[in-house]
Order: C-alpha cells, then sequence, then structure tokens
C-alpha cells in the first residue's frame, strides 16, 4: 500500500468542473495507472464536493461550495477526501481549502424595522444609547470590519470591542436636541466588511425628539393690518391672526385674547380664543374713527403668553347723502329778470370721503335755469333764460344733489318760485272784428252785443275796460245810438233803430288794461240793422183817386190772355218783407180775369163775349213775404167795350152809385196846381243836388229798395193783338250808385184814359207822366 497526502486551495462558489488540480501529475501517477487502477474518490460526506476525471487525470468540481454553509465562521475551512486505486491498491489523501469571498454583506437583524428611541429635548450632552450590531457571514477581511453613522449634528458613533474580540457600538449625544426645530430625526448607520469589493449593510435611527415647555407662543406678525367697512354687520369676520408655539401637546395649545382696550372699541371687536379670528360686535363709523389698533395676546397651557399689534383701517361707505341748506331764496321773481339773476345759494356738505364726499348738483335740464358752484360746498342757482308769466306763472324746482359714490346717494330740495306779473301784454279781444244784428224798432236799452278780450297779465294788469272811440254815424256821434258797459263789454241799443233810415253802423270798441302805463288795443265793430215788415206794400198804379173813377177798357174781340192792366206796388222794407203777391180777391166776373201772382198783369182767361157785363170791377190784394204780412187792396174798373162812347154810355150808371163832388172844375183846377206846383219843386231840387255834388266829393248811399218793372196802363203784348196802341216799354237797371243817375222822360204815345164825374158826361184825354218812387225823392227814376 501506497500512500500520499495533497492539499489544494480554492475559493468558494466556484462554478461547476472547474479545475481544482491535475491529481495524476501531483501523485506522480501515469494515466494508464489511473485507468487500469480504476481510480476513484472515497468521501464519507452526503455531498460530494469534487469529480476526479480518470481520462485526464485532474480533479474538478463536482458541486457547488459555500464556505459559510460549510464551515461557518471556522477557519481556515477545508475537506478531505481519498483516492484509492486497485491493482495494487494504493490509497492517497488530499484536502481541499475553501477559500473565503465576500459575498455577503454585513446584516443588521431587523434591518426593516428602523431602530426608534424617544429623546427629551431636554437631555443633556453626552447620554449614551447602545446600537444594535451588525452580522457578516464572512471572514477574515471580508467579515465586518467598520460601522459609520450618517452625519448630523446632534448624535457621534462610538465602537467598543468585547473581550471576545466583537465590536460594539454607541450613539452619543453630542448637542442638545430642539424640538421646536427637530422634532423627529432620522439617522442612517451602515456597516461595511473589508471585502474586495466591500459590501456594507444599513439599518435607519428614528428618534423622536420629546418636547418640553420652552418656547413662547409667536405671531407670524408682529403687526397685522386688515380693511373693515364701516357699517359692517355684527358677527362680520375682519381677519384671522395665528401665533404658533414650538413646543407640543399641551405646552402647545394656544388661547387667544384681546388686551384691555380704552373707550369704545372693546365693545366693537371680539377675537375667537380658539380661532384667532376677529370679529366685528359692535358699531363701525368711519366719521368717527379712520382708524382702530388693538393689541392680540396668545397664551399656551404652560403660562407662556405672547403679543401682537392689529391695525384695523375703516374703509368708507357711501352712506351719508348729501346734506341741502338753503341758505338764501327769494320766492318771487319779476318776469323782466335778466338772465343770470341769482335766485337761491345753497350750501351742501357730505360726511363721507373721497368720491363718497364730492356732490354733483344739477337741476331740471327742461326747467330755464342752471346751477353754479361759488366757494366751497356753495351753489347758485341762476336764471337761464327771460321768462313770460303768461305762458308760466310759478316753477317747482328740484334741486338734487348726489354723489359720487357706488351706489351713489342723493338728497333734494324743492323751492317753489312765483313769477312776478308786468304789464308786458296788451288786451286782445277773441276775434279781429265783430259782426252784430239788431232788429229795428228795438226799445231803447236794448243789449245788443258783448264784446270781450282778455289779457295775458295779472291782477291790475289784467283788469280790462271797454272804452267806446268817437266817431260819427250819419253826421251823428256814435254814442247817440249806442252805450257800451265799461266793466262788461255790453254794447246796448241808446234809441230805437228804423232799417229805412239806417242799416248798419261801424264803431271802434277800445280794451284798456289797469297797468302802469296802461296798454290798449281796438276792435271794429260791424252792427246790422234787420229789417221788419213794419211797412206795407204801396200801391203806385193804378192810382186810386177820390173822386173820379178810372176805367180799363178791353174791346170785345181780346184774345185769351189779353194783357187788360198791370197792378205796380212797391214796399220799402228789404228782403222777403219786400217780396210781393198779387191775387184776385173779388170780381164781377171771376172766370173772365186772373192777375199774375208775381207781375201783377191782369189778363183775361178766356174769349170776351156779348154776354160779358161791360162793366166789370176787379179787387186785387197785395202782400208782402214777411211775418206776419201786410198788403195794400186797390179796386180795378174794367169796361168791356169797343169805343169811348160805349162805354161813357155804360159808365154813367156809376156815377149813381157813388156820391161825387158837384163841383168838378174846381178839383180839376185844384189837382192841375198840385202837379204844376210839385213838377216844379222837383226840378228845382235836381238842379240843386246836382250843383251840390258837382262840388262835393264822393258820397256813397247804399239802397235796398226793391226794384220791381213798372208797366205803365194800357200797355199791350207785342204782337199788338189790343186796339190801344202801345205806349211804353222799358227795362230797368239800378246799381248801388245809382242815386247819381239823371232821371230823363221820354214822351210816349197817347194813352187813352176815362175818368169820370157825376157832374159831368164828358170825356178828357190826357197824358200822365209817372214818376218813380222806387229811388229816393231826389234821385229821379231814368226811363229808356
Amino acid at each position: 500500500m501506497v500512500g500520499g497526502q495533497i492539499r489544494y486551495s480554492i475559493p468558494e462558489e466556484m462554478k461547476k468542473g472547474s479545475l481544482i488540480g491535475n491529481v495524476a501529475q501531483d501523485i506522480g501517477l501515469d494515466l494508464k495507472r489511473l485507468r487500469a487502477g480504476r481510480a476513484r474518490i472515497v468521501t464519507g460526506e452526503s455531498i460530494q464536493y469534487t469529480e476526479l476525471k480518470t481520462d485526464k487525470g485532474v480533479l474538478v468540481v463536482n458541486e457547488r461550495i459555500d464556505r459559510e454553509q460549510l464551515c461557518g465562521d471556522v477557519t481556515p475551512c477545508s475537506f478531505s477526501f481519498e483516492v484509492i486505486l486497485e491493482n495494487p491498491i494504493e490509497l492517497h489523501r488530499i484536502t481541499v481549502e475553501v477559500l473565503d469571498i465576500n459575498d455577503h454583506a454585513p446584516l443588521f437583524p431587523n434591518k426593516d424595522k428602523p431602530l426608534s428611541f424617544e429623546i427629551s429635548e431636554s437631555a443633556a450632552v453626552g447620554v449614551r444609547f447602545p446600537l444594535q450590531s451588525a452580522e457578516d457571514l464572512d471572514v477574515g477581511q471580508n467579515a465586518l470590519q467598520d460601522y459609520i453613522l450618517a452625519p448630523n449634528d446632534n448624535f457621534v458613533l462610538q465602537q467598543h470591542s468585547n473581550p471576545d474580540g466583537n465590536k460594539y457600538i454607541e450613539m452619543v449625544l453630542q448637542k442638545p436636541l430642539d424640538r421646536e426645530r427637530h422634532p423627529h430625526l432620522s439617522l442612517k448607520l451602515i456597516a461595511v466588511d473589508g471585502g474586495t469589493p466591500q459590501r456594507s449593510g444599513t439599518v435607519n435611527i428614528d428618534v423622536t425628539v420629546l418636547d418640553a415647555n420652552d418656547n413662547d407662543p409667536v405671531f407670524n406678525q408682529s403687526n397685522y393690518k386688515a380693511t373693515v367697512v364701516e357699517n359692517a354687520l355684527k358677527g362680520t369676520s375682519i381677519i384671522t391672526v395665528n401665533a404658533t408655539d414650538a413646543d407640543s401637546g399641551s405646552n402647545g395649545l394656544i388661547t387667544y385674547s384681546l388686551s384691555k382696550m380704552k373707550g369704545s372699541v372693546a365693545d366693537i371687536f371680539r377675537i375667537d380664543e380658539i380661532t384667532g379670528t376677529v370679529f366685528v360686535s359692535g358699531q363701525i363709523d368711519y366719521e368717527r374713527n379712520k382708524k382702530y389698533e388693538v393689541r392680540v395676546e396668545a397664551k399656551d397651557h404652560g403660562g407662556l403668553t405672547g403679543t401682537s399689534k392689529v391695525i384695523f383701517d375703516v374703509t368708507d361707505v357711501n352712506d351719508n347723502p348729501p346734506i341741502i341748506n338753503i341758505m338764501s331764496f327769494s320766492s318771487l321773481l319779476s318776469e323782466d329778470a335778466p338772465p343770470g339773476t341769482t335766485i337761491a345759494v345753497l350750501n351742501i356738505k357730505d360726511a363721507d370721503s373721497e368720491k363718497n364726499g364730492q356732490i354733483k348738483c344739477s337741476i331740471d335740464a327742461k326747467l330755464p335755469f342752471k346751477i353754479e358752484s361759488s366757494l366751497t360746498n356753495y351753489y347758485n342757482l341762476l336764471t337761464d333764460q327771460e321768462f313770460d308769466r303768461e305762458s308760466v306763472s310759478e316753477y317747482n324746482i328740484t334741486v338734487t344733489a348726489t354723489d359720487l359714490g357706488s351706489p351713489p346717494l342723493s338728497s333734494s330740495t324743492k323751492l317753489n318760485l312765483k313769477i312776478a306779473d308786468v304789464n308786458d301784454n296788451t288786451p286782445t279781444f277773441d276775434k279781429s272784428n265783430y259782426l252784430a244784428y239788431i232788429t229795428e224798432n228795438n226799445s231803447p236799452g236794448f243789449s245788443i252785443f258783448a264784446v270781450s278780450a282778455r289779457d295775458c297779465d295779472w291782477n291790475q294788469n289784467a283788469r280790462i275796460s271797454y272804452l267806446l272811440e268817437d266817431s260819427q254815424v250819419s253826421g251823428s256821434p256814435v254814442s247817440s245810438y249806442v252805450s257800451l258797459s265799461s266793466e262788461t263789454g255790453v254794447l246796448s241799443a241808446v234809441r230805437s233803430f228804423d232799417y229805412e233810415q239806417i242799416k248798419e253802423l261801424m264803431l271802434v270798441v277800445k280794451a284798456q288794461d289797469g297797468g302802469s302805463p296802461p296798454l290798449s288795443s281796438n276792435v271794429t265793430v260791424k252792427i246790422l240793422i234787420q229789417d221788419q215788415n213794419d211797412n206795407p206794400p204801396q200801391v203806385l198804379y193804378p192810382v186810386q183817386t177820390g173822386s173820379a173813377l178810372v176805367a180799363e177798357m178791353v174791346p170785345r174781340s181780346a184774345d185769351v190772355g189779353y194783357l187788360v192792366t198791370k197792378v205796380v206796388a212797391v214796399d220799402v222794407d228789404s228782403g222777403q218783407n219786400a217780396w210781393l203777391s198779387y191775387k184776385l180777391q173779388k170780381a164781377t166776373d171771376r172766370a173772365l180775369f186772373e192777375v199774375g201772382l208775381q207781375n201783377g198783369e191782369i189778363r183775361t182767361i178766356r174769349q170776351v163775349t156779348d154776354k160779358d157785363a161791360k162793366k166789370q170791377r176787379l179787387t186785387v190784394i197785395v202782400e208782402d213775404n214777411g211775418q206776419p204780412s201786410r198788403s195794400a187792396t186797390v179796386i180795378v174798373n174794367v169796361a168791356v167795350a169797343d169805343s169811348f162812347p160805349e162805354v161813357l154810355s155804360e159808365y154813367t150808371d156809376f156815377t149813381q152809385d157813388k156820391e161825387y163832388n158837384d163841383n168838378l172844375t174846381f178839383y180839376l183846377v185844384l189837382a192841375l196846381a198840385v202837379v204844376s206846383f210839385l213838377f216844379i219843386t222837383c226840378l228845382v231840387v235836381i238842379i240843386s243836388v246836382k250843383i251840390y255834388r258837382w262840388r262835393q266829393s264822393r258820397i256813397l248811399y247804399h239802397s235796398n229798395l226793391p226794384v220791381i218793372p213798372y208797366y205803365p196802363p194800357r200797355y199791350s203784348d207785342t204782337l199788338g193783338t189790343g186796339t190801344l196802341p202801345h205806349v211804353y216799354n222799358y227795362e230797368v237797371c239800378r246799381t248801388t250808385d245809382s242815386r247819381k243817375s239823371d232821371c230823363k222822360f221820354g214822351k210816349g204815345g197817347s194813352q187813352n184814359v176815362l175818368i169820370m164825374d157825376p157832374s159831368s158826361t164828358g170825356t178828357m184825354q190826357r197824358i200822365q207822366s209817372e214818376k218813380s218812387i222806387l229811388d229816393e225823392p231826389d234821385s229821379p227814376l231814368e226811363v229808356s
């Protein structure tokens, strides 16, 4: 038996198959001998860490070798086994030393749970706090070598060695703790080995600093400033003060209070002792105090106190409206006051400040006034235009003062200004001229008409008196016709009027006020006299004589419509009062004659026969159209005969029916004398009037007498069917100036008129020229 011993050294954790050594070479064996001797490894361990490669004679790693598992902390660490060969038997011991590698880092127990310490901030410097040691499975240089404490201001690390060589460490307080600055410290302890590469292990150290009442409450501001609005409601929060106490627990609990204050400030503010919020508890008035200062105290439960000051700036609220004081005011202003006249002086103040106290004064822009600022807070109210009391007699002026706050406040005052009257308006009639009517034959004193004037002025200036201006009416003063009431303006008739004498009055009425000087105006009043039916119709033809009978002759051969004669009448009234109508009232034979209703013509209505009476007596009534109507009656005698002798023989009977004057000659001479006298008188008057008008200026007279065509007796139709010759054929045209026309008489043919007298049996033929009474007595009718 041959024996030998080999020692190898290998690091742990080699990979499987790694070469440990060449056993054949180291033992001095041939490879053939290894194979022939069937070399093999014999070990008593359950784990075979190595393997012999007989074909190469080398020893390799068969399993991973963990030194810490194999040997723990025993050094050196090795394991042994034998190599056996047969034929002959040989036994060789091989020892393999496993060298440590740094494959384990230092490890603290419960590394995931930090080391906790509670240390009072009042702990003295030098106090030691033992720390837990770390473990490293490696050995030798790879084992735990040192401890390191992370840098901090309060603690240092001290290491100590046990008699067995193990190290232990302590944490030593080198600087007092301050909980208020660092209430909690987090430290890190590091354990390092000496391997390469170096490995380490760490554990956290939590230090909780326990409080001590070593700090006063401290406000975060030495002075607080806050703004509070005046009139803020009670309970309104203004500001929250904040004090802190670095202590904790009961040492850090703070209560707030307001220090004792003078005056009424204590009633205006209060503070919540827990939250430190300051509230409004009273009335804040900017106009009384614009700033408040309050001292606030903060006290912890340890009795330590801190103070601060709170300054409240009061913000003005527009809570005061402007106040208007009337310093001077003239309530009565003359309407002729010039623009710019001062009416009132106002003093306006506002207790607010800045914009809230700035005032804008105004009035209604439609009013004729303006307002201007004079001195500070003084305003003048001025007129801005001329006034007319008659348009506006008084003004209600509202002066409004508005401040510039937001929202603005305003106040107003009313001024009542009356405009004093000036006599600047003349009386004015309600019409430019007046037209009045009065019916003739009125009673004296009858009220005709009332003029009315008004004056826009006031009081005495508007008191109107009516006066009648002097004028002439037909050569007489107007006051002899009418009178005028100075108070009422009523025109009254002084006398009774006759339309046929005067048809209208023109007068001027003056209205005068009572001002000084007085003003007046005139108006023209035209009074028209209205006609009454007070004149009956006057029959011009046939002329009714007292003794002689005048008869119209109708031949028996007269046809139907033969014009026997024409009744001519006039009415000196006017209008419808002068409209005349003719009616046949009585007749010997109504079936033979008719009278024209409008023209008064008497005509035959049938053929004359021998049976008709030779003597025909017609009674014609002439009526006007007045209300009531007036009338006149005329008797027309008609003789139905072909010759005068026949007529005379028939009319001898008429003399027996009447009483006639025995002395016919006397009456004829008298009539001739009268006619001659009238003719000469008319001729002289006409010549005198012509000479007078030639010398004097023209005077216009108006005539309203109706124009009635005049047909003289024995007027026949144009066909000449009658036996009597044509006598007249004329037309009358008149104007308002026809008084100046001359009357010219032309001789017509002869007219046979039968005049009968009871004492005479003869006939007399005369030519009668009629003078028209359609005109005035001094104006002859022109006939052509």
